[in-house]
């Protein structure tokens, strides 16, 4: 075994995470962990794969749940195209391998939401395929070692960064080799300030020896974070009970596609609600029927890869229910029962602060 593999392997057997995923070659359950870990602090994603391993504990029984549980258990960990990708590879394993996981890379990637890295992990960890994973802390580990000056995200990367990561790769063991270079990234070469002087590895590494371990990996400076503001309208009426809100579907291309919300009025700014209400979208959404405002909330501030959400809670009482055939796609829900609906973190952190409305509404 090359130095290199022995050093890095044995720094793993001593470090290393003692996590679940990490206990099994099977193929769904490490499936399960790689999608909920994308773009996921591990001690985020790891009670949510705790409950999704319980819920659901093979492929099967996760392709029989509807979306609507899987995004609601999803709740709280963003990018919510990954768990409607997650629930159609399900469907898609069922339906086209009789509920098992192919081996084979070209198969894997045809799987819905599966890319390079999350069928690398799976045919070398699973499977023993040698094929290397090449995600965030394998591109930080690799661009140190070797000095690389290709921006990680820039025209190339991949291509360089690929190459690279095959020609390290431990084929003799390559699953346990591809979460030993992935940990030592989470741990030992991170982000900001490694401890480069008591690193193992300091000796063949090119950034160290150069003092320039702050510099790699090279990076192209971030697009501009474009600014969106929702207006949310919790509406109550007299003639249902008071305990009854109207909420709807998101869909389209949107972002948080196929979660729940209130109605929402969008706006190229903040605004008041005196403004809100002279708009054709309230007129829509309304009837233009008479109302009473009965207060706001405080503006919440959510922020998305290139996205900041500015979003405040208006709270208005009408004469008689909206129209639930209008262009607003309304359903008309027991205010008890929000906590069924899968909403974006943004709505769930005002119920939360709101006792599920009860502070606003009672």
């Amino acid at each position: 075994m090359d130095s290199f593999h022995q050093i890095l392997l044995d720094w793993y057997h001593q470090q290393k995470r003692n996590l679940p995923w990490r206990n099994t070659k099977n193929p769904y359950l490490i499936w399960l962990s790689e999608v909920i870990l994308q773009q996921t602090r591990v001690n985020q994603g790891l009670s949510y794969y705790v409950r999704f391993a319980s819920t659901w504990p093979d492929v099967s029984s996760l392709a029989a749940s509807h979306e609507d549980e899987v995004l609601k258990m999803w709740q709280g960990l963003g990018y919510y195209s990954r768990a409607r990708n997650l629930h159609e590879a399900a469907k898609q394993i069922v339906e086209k391998y009789d509920g098992l996981f192919p081996s084979d890379m070209d198969e894997l990637l045809n799987i819905k939401g599966i890319g390079e890295y999350t069928a690398a992990a799976i045919a070398s960890i699973a499977f023993g395929k040698a094929v290397a994973v090449v995600d965030g802390n394998v591109y930080r580990v690799l661009s140190r070692l070797f000095a690389v000056e290709t921006p990680v995200n820039g025209k190339g990367a991949k291509e360089v960064f690929a190459s690279l990561a095959a020609e390290m790769l431990y084929t003799a063991d390559p699953g346990t080799y591809n979460q030993a270079i992935m940990e030592f990234g989470a741990l030992q070469c991170v982000p900001k300030k490694p401890n480069c002087p008591k690193c193992p590895l300091n000796a063949r590494c090119l950034a160290f020896s150069r003092k320039q371990s702050a510099y790699f990996p090279v990076k192209i400076p971030k697009k501009n974070v474009t600014e969106r503001f929702f207006n949310y309208l919790i509406i109550l009426t007299k003639d249902s009970p008071i305990n009854k809100v109207h909420i709807r579907k998101r869909h389209g291309n949107d972002i948080w596609k196929g979660l729940f919300e209130f109605p929402l009025i969008e706006t190229t700014g903040l605004c008041s609600f005196n403004e809100l209400s002279t708009m054709d979208q309230w007129k829509r959404l309304t009837g233009n029927q008479k109302y009473l405002f009965l207060g706001q909330s405080t503006t919440y501030k959510h922020r998305l890869t290139h996205r900041l959400i500015h979003a405040r809670f208006f709270i208005i009482q009408t004469d008689k229910k909206l129209d639930l055939a209008n262009d607003f796609n309304l359903s008309l829900v027991d205010q008890n029962e929000l906590g069924k609906y899968a909403f974006p973190r943004l709505i769930d952190k005002f119920l939360i602060e709101t006792d599920g409305l009860n502070k606003v509404i009672n």
